[in-house]
């Protein structure tokens, strides 16, 4: 499971753009200077290098900026959507990168509403409401993720699905749930278990089983479904990673976009 907050402020390599590296100590601890590590600097050091100098993000300021098991993490403040939009895709498009965590804040849009889904003891985001049908520390509302989620539509920036979809046994209804809470531009993030990996099946709570194309149906104009777009998806050896954008208008995916990101 990714960590999420990158602590101290050492080590800064700063851009034009506004955009900084800060070293995820959280990383550091748990896994030590292991190949996975080097590999996330390196992807930090790529993503720098294809955002430097794109006129597109030159009023980005103070952008912090981490990579953790291939989920790059931003926070800090843009201009406007546009921005952040050329910014998710920028750093999507980098490879090694499987999922941009973008909590990015502008003006209008502070604070964020952030959900995370089935957080159980951990939230991915400090900032995030925790939602779960359990009791914990983390959890802020308890409700049980098969029936409606007590949120207002168009509300919501963010969604954290990490490791939960597969205990869901009402998928389209809890997809049709978070796409009506999420805003026009909102995001969900999700992480769920490759279905070839010992994970997947060694848990007997888990009643689904995901790969990437998974999620292709989701994107596309389907009846009882609302569709999303995809931002970013894709999986290494032990995980599914997805990032999508409610389509409020309907039509779900284009051509491109599903040769893309399912084909």
């Amino acid at each position: 499971m990714t960590r999420t907050e990158a602590g101290g402020e050492g080590d800064k390599k700063s851009l034009p753009a506004g955009i900084r590296v800060v070293p995820n100590h959280s990383n550091e601890i748990i896994r030590g200077e292991t190949a996975l590590v080097r590999r996330d600097r390196a992807i930090e050091a790529d993503i720098l290098q294809v955002v430097s100098g794109n006129v597109g993000i030159s009023g980005v300021k103070d952008v912090r900026l981490w990579v953790d098991g291939g989920v790059a993490h931003l926070r800090g403040f843009v201009q406007n959507e546009s921005e952040q939009f050329l910014l998710r895709r920028l750093v999507g498009m980098v490879r090694g990168v499987h999922a941009v965590w973008d909590l990015l804040e502008r003006p209008g849009r502070r604070p964020l509403n952030v959900l995370d889904i089935g957080c159980g003891t951990y939230k991915q985001s400090q900032q995030s409401v925790g939602v779960d049908r359990f009791i914990y520390p983390p959890v802020d509302v308890v409700t049980d993720l098969e029936t409606s989620l007590p949120f207002g539509s168009n509300t919501i920036d963010h969604i954290f699905a990490v490791h939960v979809l597969e205990h869901i046994n009402e998928l389209v209804s809890l997809m049709n749930e978070i796409h009506r809470v999420l805003r026009h531009d909102g995001v969900l993030h999700v992480m769920v278990p490759y279905w070839h990996h010992a994970v997947a099946v060694a848990d007997p709570t888990h009643v689904r089983f995901f790969v990437p194309q998974s999620f292709k149906l989701f994107c596309q104009r389907t009846p009882f479904i609302s569709p999303f777009r995809p931002l970013t998806v894709s999986c290494n050896s032990d995980t599914v990673f997805a990032d999508l954008i409610p389509d409020k208008e309907g039509a779900g995916a284009d051509d491109d976009e599903i040769v893309r990101h399912f084909l």
